[in-house]
């Protein structure tokens, strides 16, 4: 919240002096230190809602904070909190930074906005690593701006220029799987419009959908049955659970292209990708636009990733005598 400035620090040490008790002295000596950046003496905490712990997640909350603490030094507070991939966690989260009152609030993919919007009207919400805002938030009518109070930056990258990977890649190919997870809008979104492009291009093209993370193993290893390769959308559940992924695939000698570079590194060979740090620290720029008052959240278009890059995962793609054209770069593994 903003923290009142030197006027009332002044009322605040009289009160003290005169007798009062030494909260409110604590609570006034809690606001802008002589290292803030901002311009105003205003403090703000920002609530950050993040759906799940997971590589691209994690930048894109790192990103954004960084660019924060570009903009305000000290006087920025941030409220982080996860919600390990449940609905209902998100949605009890955000009551809570609304019951708190923060200035803004961070909702870190689809279902974190979704709790978000659900929970206030006022409050400032931005979203980041959401793919499409108008599946997202039952948009019919979508004209680039989702007005009221929410607005943020998508991950989606060309899906047109993903389908084309697989020609590159794996010319034999022709029967592609696609496997994510029914519970997330945007991965659903994903997977239709692939699956155009996909077939186009001639490909049969079959959807392998798993409701969570209890079935994934047994839908993972049909689809690696019936299919010469998978895609995998920008998909969260798919995202925590790579390792189990990676074993069916590898044992079926089956290749990955991925919707994002965590996904990739995880159990995949090829994606086109953003950078999940910068898209949070080009949120994080929207975010002190806002808080300065130099923007209206409600006439924010939707930003997007100012470009993608072809990766790869080099043992992988030895493994399965895959050549790679030179324009990708490899994912270097932490």
């Amino acid at each position: 919240m903003k923290k009142f400035s030197r006027i009332m620090t002044a009322s605040v040490l009289a009160l003290s002096l005169a007798g009062c008790g030494s909260s409110a002295s604590s609570t006034a000596s809690s606001g802008s230190t002589s290292d803030s950046k901002s311009s105003s003496g205003d403090s703000y905490t920002v609530g950050i809602l993040q759906y799940v712990q997971h590589p691209a997640l994690d930048s894109a909350t790192k990103g954004f904070e960084d660019a924060l603490k570009d903009e305000f030094g000290d006087s920025i507070t941030f409220d982080e909190q996860n919600a390990s991939g449940e609905t209902a966690n998100c949605s009890t989260i955000a009551n809570q930074f609304v019951t708190e009152g923060v200035d803004l609030i961070l909702a870190n993919a689809t279902p974190a906005l979704q709790a978000a919007k659900a929970a206030t009207s006022d409050i400032p919400i931005l979203g980041t690593a959401v793919t499409d805002y108008a599946t997202a938030l039952d948009i019919s009518d979508w004209s680039g701006t989702v007005g009221g109070n929410v607005s943020g930056t998508s991950d989606l990258s060309p899906l047109d220029q993903q389908a084309q990977l697989f020609k590159e890649l794996l010319p034999d190919a022709k029967n592609i799987g696609i496997l994510y997870c029914s519970s997330e809008a945007n991965s659903v979104y994903q997977a239709d419009t692939i699956t155009k492009y996909l077939e186009d291009e001639g490909y049969k093209v079959s959807t392998y959908t798993f409701s969570d993370s209890n079935d994934l193993q047994s839908v993972a290893t049909t689809a690696c049955q019936d299919s010469d390769a998978l895609y995998i959308p920008t998909d969260n559940t798919a995202a925590s659970n790579t390792e189990l992924i990676n074993n069916v695939a590898t044992e079926a000698k089956v290749p990955i292209i991925a919707g994002e570079a965590g996904i990739t590194e995880g159990c995949g060979i090829a994606t086109l990708s953003i950078d999940y740090y910068d898209l949070g620290k080009q949120t994080g720029e929207m975010a002190a636009k806002i808080l300065k008052g130099d923007e209206d959240v409600s006439k924010m278009k939707v930003e997007y990733a100012s470009k993608v890059t072809k990766e790869y995962v080099k043992d992988r793609c030895e493994s399965l005598g895959i050549t790679v054209p030179d324009d990708y770069v490899e994912i270097e593994s932490e």
